[in-house]
């Protein structure tokens, strides 16, 4: 490639980067969309592989995706609302716990400092912060139905990603082939690769990690409430969204939902069961989740999951998270090439 051809390339990213930066409010509906078909077009192919049409299969998947994004706001939000209230009501028996039982025994450890617990600091602490939170939702409520430019927007929204993916799963397969036919003849195979190994880390993580988080936080959370824990649903969706590292969600799960068995049974029986559920759901992961939800491909690193994420938030705001596991998949397969480029090349050996 000529010099001249680098400046066009370089100069055709930083604009394209500035593009994406400027138009990034009005990118995000269209990338949640995007990520939804993506998630969806496997779904729609193998039921086409079993005699269905396009457009039915189609029409089945978007139903499910559609019944499915609404079952969580009708029952996950209340349900999740209540659990913030539960918690705040368990509040002060946790801090008593923690002052009669956990001080205590760290005394010893601290070298016999005296350490105590303002509870009813911490406490109004606690009420006026809960409080400022509902006072700032019910704030941007009653500006989201005061304005109606923003109510309008935020219909639009609603309204627009489900059209949106309705039109992209129904077109997926016809606009990669398109885009594969507008690629060079000579560079088509390249980067049919290249795609295809993005493809396959990008899946791992949304399409199998994904599955395998929601399965947990099931798990853990029918488990908890058999338990008899008050706050199962809140600690289950916790441990089982951040179980994409191995072994956080476990260790994030017995340490919150031990905390709040003992402060709401005080004894060891409950604390039992509670690990019981933990090491059921682990060994499920373990045994049968992970192989068939995820397999044995080579995906993203956990932390470079979390560095993607977080990178994605800090430069893009929600639109830079959408956009940060795929990016993160195509800077994965490129360091992999460039890696064995240079394992290859004179610059490593002879």
């Amino acid at each position: 490639m000529t010099d001249t051809g680098r400046i066009f390339w370089l100069g055709f990213a930083l604009g394209s980067a500035l593009l994406l930066y400027y138009l990034s409010p009005v990118l995000t509906p269209f990338l949640m969309s995007a990520a939804l078909a993506y998630l969806g077009d496997p779904l729609v192919d193998r039921l086409e592989r079993r005699g269905y049409t396009r457009g039915l299969a189609v029409a089945l998947v978007f139903t499910a995706m559609l019944l499915a994004g609404l079952l969580a706001l009708i029952v996950g939000l209340p349900a999740l609302w209540s659990q913030m209230q539960a918690l705040l009501e368990t509040l002060p028996a946790v801090l008593d716990w923690v002052q009669t039982i956990v001080l205590p025994n760290l005394l010893p450890l601290l070298g016999g400092a005296e350490v105590t617990l303002d509870r009813e600091g911490l406490r109004a602490l606690v009420a006026q912060h809960w409080q400022e939170v509902g006072g700032a939702l019910g704030g941007v409520l009653r500006q989201i139905t005061a304005s109606w430019q923003v109510l309008l927007t935020f219909f639009a929204y609603v309204t627009l990603v489900p059209v949106v993916t309705f039109y992209l799963l129904r077109d997926w397969d016809l606009l990669v082939r398109q885009v594969r036919e507008l690629l060079p003849r000579r560079i088509e195979p390249r980067i049919v690769g290249l795609v295809s190994e993005c493809d396959q880390v990008l899946a791992e993580f949304l399409r199998g990690q994904l599955l395998v988080m929601l399965a947990l936080a099931g798990i853990y959370s029918v488990g908890l409430l058999l338990c008899g824990l008050k706050l199962a649903l809140i600690v289950g969706v916790i441990a089982g969204m951040v179980s994409f590292v191995p072994y956080l969600g476990f260790i994030v799960g017995v340490a919150l939902a031990g905390m709040a068995a003992l402060a709401q049974f005080h004894d060891l029986v409950h604390l039992f069961w509670v690990l019981v559920v933990f090491a059921v759901g682990q060994a499920l992961e373990s045994l049968w989740l992970s192989p068939w939800l995820v397999g044995d491909r080579i995906g993203l690193h956990p932390v470079a999951v979390i560095f993607a994420v977080l990178a994605g938030g800090q430069l893009f705001g929600f639109f830079g998270v959408l956009l940060a596991l795929p990016m993160a998949a195509v800077v994965v397969v490129l360091l992999r090439h460039t890696h064995d480029a240079y394992r290859s090349s004179t610059l490593y050996g002879p």
